[in-house]
């Protein structure tokens, strides 16, 4: 039998050990490289992913795709409690690294900063809302109070914002409902009011039972160079205040240049209603109406053409005022003052009630005149 030359054809490519076509392993090294996950290796301060693994007040492990879970280091009991309340198994998080490898072999992490980016997230949906939530006043301070939230946050509530149903100190270890009013990050300031978080609806129903001439209880509550505002006890809403004020003009039937510290923040008294601004969600208040205008006994000694002498204490737009003494004061309006003679602060002058204007509590005079001038009217 012949037996044919057979030549196997030769080809340069490599043999696939493992079988399969070209483009895969072709080692068993690659295989069981490519079957391996890929392990990250992490630095420093690093802020990476991760997924939280387990939750317990004892340990909190992270999934960041390194050889082994990492570990968060936290020793702050209000931060702990606060991942413990916020976090759930299988969140979403992002850490910092604090060591790469601890001796156990784990990386330590630490959640605060993304705990941090979360709480200010939160407070600024919290102040767009205008959410009514519940604070502890922890303190009394300097213009205010600190206070708490539920979920351990500090705060200041200023006294301007408060509503004081006593004392400023009563006003400590109490809850008050609230809303976020100012946040600073920078600063790391939280500014909450208490008045904010009265509705609309909760005000006009409580101030519906405030009448206008009433007399009424009050505690200050915040003082301004405008006037002073004040919490106004009411049985009504469950025992919480309304708002006050009371301008500087109603303070006292006397001029008086400024509020600020005419009364202390705390002070008990007592005032009139004047209306209620149901705009600005507060009752306006009157001192001074609760005592006798003593314009009205005085302005009884200047008849109309009682000729009168005073002097001079300022010359305006208006005219030229006058001091009739005994807190009185007259008023020459400026058409009235002769434009051929000269007047000056200081100078006295005759001069003739004209009429007594209650409302400004003022006396208008004419001057008294040796000679009518050309063009005096």
């Amino acid at each position: 039998m012949r037996i044919s030359n057979f030549q196997f054809p030769i080809s340069n490519k490599p043999i696939n050990s493992a079988g399969s076509k070209g483009g895969k392993a072709t080692s068993m090294a690659e295989l069981m490289a490519k079957a391996q996950p890929s392990i990250k290796s992490f630095k420093k301060g690093e802020v990476v992913k991760g997924t939280v693994t387990k939750l317990t007040s004892a340990e909190i492990l992270i999934d960041i795709g390194a050889k082994t879970e990492a570990v968060v280091l936290e020793k702050d009991k209000s931060i702990l409690r606060s991942l413990l309340s916020s976090l759930k198994e299988g969140d979403s998080v992002s850490v910092s690294i604090l060591n790469p490898e601890s001796d156990q072999g784990n990386p330590v992490v630490s959640l605060r900063r993304f705990m941090d980016e979360r709480v200010w997230e939160g407070l600024e949906k919290l102040k767009n809302s205008q959410l009514v939530l519940d604070i502890l006043v922890t303190d009394l301070t300097k213009g205010g109070f600190l206070v708490t939230t539920n979920e351990g946050l500090a705060g200041f509530l200023p006294n301007s914002q408060a509503i004081l149903n006593d004392s400023p100190a009563s006003f400590v270890g109490k809850k008050v409902k609230s809303v976020v009013l100012e946040i600073n990050r920078s600063l790391h300031k939280i500014i909450f009011s208490q008045k904010a978080a009265i509705s609309g609806a909760d005000f006009s129903k409580a101030a519906s039972e405030v009448k206008s001439g009433e007399k009424v209880d009050a505690v200050v509550s915040s003082t301004t160079p405008f006037g002073i505002f004040l919490s106004v006890k009411n049985a009504t809403q469950g025992g919480e205040a309304l708002e006050g004020f009371i301008h500087l003009s109603e303070l006292s039937w006397d001029k008086i240049e400024t509020a600020e510290n005419y009364y202390k923040v705390g002070e008990k008294i007592q005032a009139e209603v004047l209306g209620v601004d149901k705009d600005a969600k507060r009752v306006n208040l009157s001192v001074k109406r609760l005592t006798i205008d003593p314009f009205e006994e005085a302005s009884k000694h200047f008849n109309v053409d009682k000729k009168v002498v005073g002097t001079i204490s300022k010359i305006s737009s208006l005219g030229a005022t006058i001091d009739l003494g005994d807190g009185i004061e007259g008023l020459i309006k400026k058409e009235k003052l002769p434009p051929t003679s000269s007047f000056a602060v200081g100078d006295e002058i005759e001069a003739t009630v004209s009429e007594t204007d209650t409302r400004r509590h003022r006396i208008i005079l004419v001057p008294v005149l040796k000679e009518k001038p050309i063009g005096y009217r």
